[in-house]
Formats: C-alpha cells, structure tokens, sequence
C-alpha cells in the first residue's frame, strides 16, 4: 500500500483501487484511467454534482470537511471489500473537501470490471457506502447567509447550526 500527502492531496492506493481525499477540482478522466484494464469489459463513473436547490431553498454551495486519515481508512476498506465482492478489476473513489460550488463535482467513483452488470452494482454500492460510512460531513449553504450541516447521504435534512458571533 502507498500512501501520498501533500497540501491539496491526500491518498490510499494498493493493488487495482485509488482513494483520494482533495480540496482541488476533481479530474474524471484521471479516475477512469486508475481503473482501465485490458481485462475489463465495462468501466462505470459515477459523478456526484452541488445542485443549486434542496427542499425549496436555494443552494449557493456545498461546504465539506473530513477527519482525513480515518476517512482515508474507510474509503479504502470500503474499496477493498466492494472489489473482491463483485471481482472488480479496479475501483477509484476521489472526494473533494472545501467549498464545491453549483455544478461542479464533490464525489467520483469508477469501478472497472469483466462485465457491465458487475461495474452498475459495485458502482452503486461504492457511492452508498461511501455516503453511511466516510468521515466526511457537508455544510449546505443557501442564498442569504443562512446554512445547515447534514449528514452526508440523500434525504438527510440536517440541522440548522447557529455560528457564535
């Protein structure tokens, strides 16, 4: 396993998977070629973007922090148990840490495997796992100062958190 940290990436990479915690924009050409293989039949990326609206409030942009090394950890035994689960060829999971505006992307995710319906599940199961399970909290913040933290998976509403002033 080799592990990789500097200022603006920090990293997790072992036999076919990559994960990546970031504050830079995310590349997702970089993270399909992680996972190409002449053996795989199917390569799967899943793009998770910052809408500009939840629950009729309008989104200006999604702020996300991280207890870094213990999400790194998770990301990776995630990555682990979901290759040898579906007999991926290679799995690659980027996140993007800091402040995502409108459009652009928080999450990547790109399984490769012999066969398509393999690629669409492990894919899949990636991007939940990664939602219930990485150290990674979101900020969601609205036009007019106002925000709420939530838990970082679909449906969540959060809580609104008052700043001291």
């Amino acid at each position: 396993m080799t592990t990789t940290q500097d200022l603006d990436l920090q990293h997790l990479s072992e036999e076919g998977i990559y994960v990546a915690l970031t504050s830079d924009h995310l590349n997702a050409q970089s993270i399909i070629d992680r996972v190409r293989s002449p053996s795989a039949g199917a390569i799967v990326l899943f793009a998770g973007t910052t809408r500009d609206t939840f629950d009729n409030f309008t989104v200006s942009h999604l702020s996300y922090q991280a207890y870094v090394p213990l999400a790194l950890r998770t990301m990776l035994s995630i990555a682990q148990s979901i290759k040898t689960k579906h007999g991926l060829k290679g799995i690659a999971m980027i996140h993007r840490l800091g402040t995502v505006p409108i459009g652009e992307e928080s999450i990547l995710i790109a399984v490769s495997s012999p066969h398509r319906q393999a690629a669409w599940r492990a894919g899949e199961e990636a991007l939940e796992e990664c939602k219930e399970k990485v150290e990674v909290w979101k900020r969601e913040e609205f036009v007019g100062g106002e925000g709420v933290w939530r838990a970082n998976r679909d449906g969540k509403k959060g809580e609104r958190v008052d700043e001291e002033k």
